[in-house]
């Protein structure tokens, strides 16, 4: 008995160190923090634009950019504690779940988030020095922006990364639940991103859907595949909805009036943004797919790639355009879709709210649903997915 003991005892021992602090799994906490961090970049992104929409620009200090400028401090400190503990306190086992860079070790994620918080914070000073030369921005991507955007995708990338390789490391599917909700947040900012392409008004245009192909599949994709839960792409789609939809509903709460002239539409509350796309359905058929098709690999890939696309393409544009129908009928003029609450105070509002733009064959700058239009859609979504279907893959091997 003593001996059976001391045998249990001895493999006790063996398996202790691999379930160690910094040996083998890495701890839950770096990327729950991360997480948190990414929600609130994602949130005062989107408290951000409606605060465009309702006050205008009237501080660099707004609330919404101080949330967001919490989430990449957040994400930096975090990411930095991570390089220092790898690079000085972890042992052999810790380093070998590491990655150097310049003689330090961290986690990958960890670097891309210190590099996205690096690049958010030198944004901020040149939004600020862009709005006082140029005024207010008329397009959501501009220069400062678009470096904002990249910081925020390292840091999103990052804790995706980051919850991926725990997730990679334990068992049974454990530790899946923080990675899809990660990626349901990186979903959102995708959205936030695109949002001045999707307005109901835009979706029985052939832009709208091109766009989407751009951003999306890519992402449904590669969750799919890299997921290692029941209906990952869905889970996804199901948290950026719920997201969308919670801004949808919080933000008219609070009352807030304009600052700033031309005021066209003399709103009251917060703006709050269109209500979510329906990429669950999509989601949830590529879920479909890739469970059926399985691994694949060459030219094997490329034919499930153009398959995915049809089915993202094939699902989403019949849901999405009849949808959008709906949300410009005055069934959608209520709290819960938000369908006249949308504009901004600079627009004067008309009939044109109620109608959809670019359709009209008789006007200037018409983007009618043609047969070429959706053959291109078709294969931009198709190449998307085939990127989604390397990333997805070579996620599944992260470790580290």
């Amino acid at each position: 008995m003593d001996g059976t003991l001391a045998s249990r005892t001895g493999q006790l021992a063996s398996v202790a160190p691999a379930t160690g602090r910094l040996a083998g799994v890495p701890p839950f906490w770096p990327g729950l923090l991360l997480a948190v961090a990414v929600t609130c970049i994602t949130l005062g992104s989107m408290w951000d634009i409606s605060w465009h929409e309702t006050v205008g620009r009237d501080s660099f200090w707004t609330p919404a950019h101080m949330l967001i400028y919490f989430g990449g401090v957040l994400a930096g400190c975090v990411s930095g504690w991570l390089a220092i503990q790898y690079t000085f306190l972890a042992g052999p086992e810790g380093r070998a779940s590491s990655v150097q860079v310049f003689g330090a070790r961290a986690p990958l994620g960890a670097w891309l988030a210190i590099w996205g918080a690096l690049a958010m914070l030198t944004s901020a000073p040149f939004d600020n020095w862009w709005h006082n030369a140029y005024g207010l921005d008329v397009k959501i991507i501009s220069p400062p922006h678009t470096v904002l955007g990249l910081g925020v995708f390292g840091i999103s990338f990052g804790a995706w990364l980051l919850v991926l390789a725990r997730q990679n490391r334990l068992q049974n599917g454990e530790g899946s639940g923080l990675f899809v909700y990660v990626g349901g947040v990186f979903l959102v900012l995708a959205s936030v991103f695109v949002m001045e392409y999707d307005f109901p008004n835009q979706q029985h245009a052939a832009l709208f859907y091109k766009v989407c192909a751009l951003a999306f599949p890519i992402r449904l994709v590669a969750m799919g595949r890299a997921g290692r839960t029941t209906w990952p792409a869905t889970r996804m789609a199901a948290i950026y909805i719920m997201v969308v939809c919670l801004m949808v509903w919080i933000l008219p709460l609070f009352p807030a009036q304009p600052r700033l002239a031309p005021i066209l539409n003399p709103v009251t509350h917060m703006v709050p943004p269109p209500f979510p796309l329906l990429l669950i359905f999509p989601a949830l058929a590529i879920d479909l797919v890739l469970r059926k098709a399985g691994d694949a690999s060459g030219w094997r890939r490329v034919a499930l790639a153009i398959v995915l696309g049809a089915t993202f393409l094939g699902v989403f544009f019949p849901v999405q355009w009849f949808f959008s129908e709906f949300l410009l009928s005055p069934r959608a003029e209520n709290w819960f879709f938000a369908g006249n609450r949308v504009w901004d105070y600079g627009s004067d509002l008309g009939r044109w709210t109620t109608q959809f733009w670019n359709v009209d064959p008789n006007r200037r700058n018409v983007d009618l649903i043609t047969i070429s239009a959706v053959a291109i859609a078709w294969a931009l979504a198709s190449f998307t997915s085939w990127i989604g279907l390397l990333l997805g893959g070579w996620m599944r091997k992260v470790q580290r």
